[in-house]
């Protein structure tokens, strides 16, 4: 296969590090393509640890420092896994929320929300697109090898994802919970909120223009409480500060 830096329309992508490469291998390992190594390295224990894994695997690994300088991977990058993009979809249960990210353009943004998710148990993103690439080699980094644990599909718009996951697969008037997190008039503070059940989305908006005004009507607008020190939280702080919340409140009312 001839190798080029990422491209969005690339059947492929790309994971800089031993421990994305690693995470690769104890999750999709049917994803990998090849491995490239950097040349004239001393192997410590782990890299060792991770090559002796790849072999079992059978997976090429390519000793390159061409490799390197196409993919453009720092100085102190020793591995490049080279895998297939999945194509996922996201949970119908209704024991899955979901997180909704409505046009994120920041894949340091968009990575951190994945690694945020994988934690607190959040296995479910939607992207609605136009939006930062999910499979961008700085995403994936940026995720530290939580994309590799959780399911994301995008959508054309927030009306294609209600469409489809919008009411319980089984039980089509059974709708799921909206929150959208943004500032309007109505919006309920988020000490005032308590989920009923796992049944719900969390919706955010883009970094600079946050969500349309008219998500205030289609779904329950919450805001965060924070001092007039400063204009906004970041989309990332956000998000956690949301799955957190949700989070520890079902847990409190959990049986």
């Amino acid at each position: 296969m001839k190798l080029s830096r990422y491209k969005h329309d690339s059947p492929f992508s790309y994971a800089f590090g031993a421990t994305l490469t690693y995470e690769l291998t104890q999750t999709h390992p049917q994803l990998i393509q090849r491995v490239f190594l950097r040349p004239n390295i001393k192997h410590g224990a782990d890299l060792e640890q991770i090559l002796t894994l790849l072999n079992r695997l059978s997976i090429q690994i390519i000793e390159s420092t061409k490799a390197f300088n196409i993919l453009g991977a720092k100085d102190n990058c020793l591995l490049i896994t080279e895998f297939k993009k999945a194509q996922t979809e996201l949970s119908w249960t209704p024991e899955a929320p979901h997180i909704v990210l409505v046009n994120p353009s920041d894949a340091g943004n968009l990575g951190t929300i994945i690694r945020t998710a994988a934690a607190f148990g959040y296995q479910d993103l939607a992207i609605i697109t136009p939006a930062v690439d999910a499979f961008d080699p700085k995403t994936v980094r940026a995720s530290m090898g939580s994309i590799f644990h959780i399911n994301i599909e995008t959508f054309d718009s927030f009306e294609k994802y209600l469409t489809k996951y919008g009411h319980l697969k089984e039980e089509p008037n059974i709708m799921r919970a909206l929150y959208s997190f943004m500032l309007n008039p109505n919006a309920q503070t988020l000490t005032e909120v308590c989920p009923q059940n796992t049944y719900y989305a969390l919706i955010f908006g883009n970094e600079a223009s946050g969500l349309p005004k008219d998500f205030a009507t289609k779904t329950q607008p919450i805001y965060i409480q924070q001092s007039s020190a400063v204009d906004s939280l970041n989309l990332s702080v956000a998000a956690s500060i949301a799955m957190f919340d949700f989070r520890e409140k079902l847990q409190k009312i959990s049986p």
